[in-house]
C-alpha cells in the first residue's frame, strides 16, 4: 500500500527536491501534531502566518458562521457584501487617513501586482524600483522586482525598466528620478534575514518619493498584523507610503492580502479601462470574516505588543559560541550562523525535537524564529533550549 507521504510526492507539485514532508493530522495553538501524535512547536507560524495560532476559537467561529450564511457570490467589488466592509472599514480605521480604499485579494504576491499597476496607472510612468535582497512573491510582476538574480534568471524575459538598488544605501536614492513610477520596499528586510533600516533611511527614502512625485509602495506583508511590535511597523517609522501592502496573518490562517491608498487613486482602475483591476476570489466572504475576527483579536487584546517580550525573551535566552548575530525586530528574528550547511543540519535537528524553525529565502545561513504571538513564556524558553540543544548534536 502506497503511503499518504509518497502519494504527496506522486501528486502534488513540489517547491524543493527535499521537502520536510511532515504528515500533519492536525494543528492547536503553537503545535502541529503527526498521524503518530508526534507533537512539534510551530516556531515560524507557517512563515509569519498563524501569529494568533493554529485554529484560534474566535477565527473558526467566525469561518463556521459566514459559512453557514453565504461563501462566493460574484468576482470582487460588484455586490456590496457586509464582511468585506465591515473589514475595509476596521482596516482603515487603523492607518493614517490617506490610506482609505482597500483592495482585497488572495495573497501577498497579488497585492504586489495590485500596487504595481495602481502606480503606473497614477503617474504615467514604467519604472519600477526594488531592493537587493527583497522578496514581494513570485508570480510575474513580483518576480520582475525580486531583489535577487538568482530566483529570476530562469524565468526570464520579465517586466522591462525595473531597477534595484540597496537598502540602507543613501546614495542609491538618486536614481530615483521624475521617470520612476514606484519604490516599493519591506519595512523590515525579512527574507534577507532581518535587516533593520538605520539612520532614518525610510524617512530619507519618503522624502525622495515625494519630491519625485514617485510612489513609495511599502510592503507590510510579513511585517503587518503585530509581529513587528505594533499593528503595522509604519507607524514605528513615522512614514506614511501611497499604498501599503497586507496579506499573511491578515486571515487568520486564511488566504486573503490587500493592497490600500487613497480613494481618489483606487478610483482610477475604474475607468480607461473599466475592470483595471479585478480579482474572482479577492475579498472571499469567509476569509474577510476570518480576517476581521484575527484583526479585532489583536487589536483589542493588544497582542502586537507581545513581539517585543518574544524577542527579548529569545535574545535572553539563545546564546551560543556558534551563533554569530542575532538579528531582530519584534518577533522575526535570524539566528546567524555564518554556515548554510550549519544551519540547515541545526534546523533538522530542531524538528527531530519538535521544533519546527526555517532559513530565510535570500540568507540561507540564518535561522529563522517568528512564532505565533500566543506563545507563552515557558513555551518559548522551552524552545531555546531545544535548539541550544540542536546545536549541540
Amino acid at each position: 500500500m502506497i503511503s499518504s507521504r509518497q502519494l504527496f510526492l506522486n501528486h502534488v507539485a513540489q517547491t524543493s527536491p527535499a521537502p520536510v514532508a511532515l504528515e500533519i493530522e492536525r494543528a492547536e495553538g503553537v503545535y502541529l501534531y503527526e498521524k503518530n501524535n508526534t507533537r512539534y512547536t510551530d516556531l515560524i507560524s507557517g512563515i509569519s502566518v498563524s501569529t494568533l495560532g493554529h485554529c484560534h476559537p474566535k477565527v473558526v467561529e467566525a469561518i463556521s458562521k459566514q459559512a453557514n450564511t453565504y461563501m462566493h457570490l460574484m468576482v470582487y467589488g460588484e455586490y456590496a457584501q457586509t464582511p468585506q466592509t465591515e473589514l475595509a472599514i476596521a482596516l482603515t480605521n487603523l492607518l493614517p487617513k490617506e490610506l482609505n480604499s482597500v483592495f482585497f485579494v488572495n495573497s501577498g504576491a497579488e497585492a504586489t501586482e495590485g500596487a504595481l499597476k495602481l502606480a503606473k496607472r497614477v503617474t504615467g510612468r514604467t519604472e519600477l524600483i526594488s531592493f537587493k535582497n527583497a522578496y514581494h512573491g513570485s508570480t510575474q510582476g513580483a518576480l520582475s522586482i525580486m531583489g535577487s538574480e538568482e530566483f529570476k534568471n530562469a524565468f526570464r524575459p520579465l517586466l522591462p525598466d525595473t531597477r534595484i538598488i540597496e537598502f540602507n544605501n543613501e546614495e542609491h536614492l538618486k536614481f530615483i528620478t521624475e521617470r520612476t513610477a514606484c519604490v516599493i520596499v519591506e519595512p523590515i528586510q525579512a527574507e534577507a534575514g532581518v535587516l533593520v533600516p538605520k539612520n532614518d533611511f525610510l524617512k530619507k527614502l519618503r522624502k525622495r518619493c515625494t519630491e519625485t512625485g514617485t510612489l513609495l509602495i511599502l510592503d507590510e506583508i510579513q511585517t503587518g498584523f503585530g509581529r513587528s511590535g505594533t499593528f503595522f511597523a509604519l507607524e514605528q517609522f513615522d512614514i506614511i507610503p501611497d499604498i501599503l501592502l497586507m496579506a499573511k496573518a491578515m486571515g487568520g490562517g486564511m488566504p486573503i492580502g490587500a493592497f490600500v491608498s487613497s480613494k481618489e487613486n483606487m478610483d482610477l482602475l475604474t475607468n480607461n479601462p473599466v475592470l483595471g483591476h479585478i480579482t474572482t476570489f479577492g475579498g472571499n466572504a469567509v476569509c474577510c470574516a476570518a480576517s476581521l475576527a484575527a484583526l479585532k483579536e489583536i487589536r483589542d487584546h493588544k497582542l502586537y505588543t507581545r513581539a517585543k517580550e518574544i524577542e527579548k525573551i529569545v535574545l535572553e535566552n539563545l546564546k551560543h559560541p556558534k551563533i554569530k548575530e542575532i538579528r531582530s525586530y519584534g518577533a522575526l528574528v535570524a539566528v546567524e550562523f555564518g554556515d548554510t550547511d550549519l544551519n540547515m543540519k541545526i534546523i533538522n535537528h530542531c524538528i527531530e525535537l519538535g521544533v519546527i524553525t526555517d532559513w530565510f529565502l535570500f540568507c540561507s545561513t540564518a535561522m529563522r524564529i517568528a512564532p505565533p504571538l500566543i506563545i507563552t513564556d515557558e513555551e518559548l524558553k522551552r524552545c531555546c533550549a531545544l535548539i541550544l540543544q540542536a546545536i549541540e548534536m
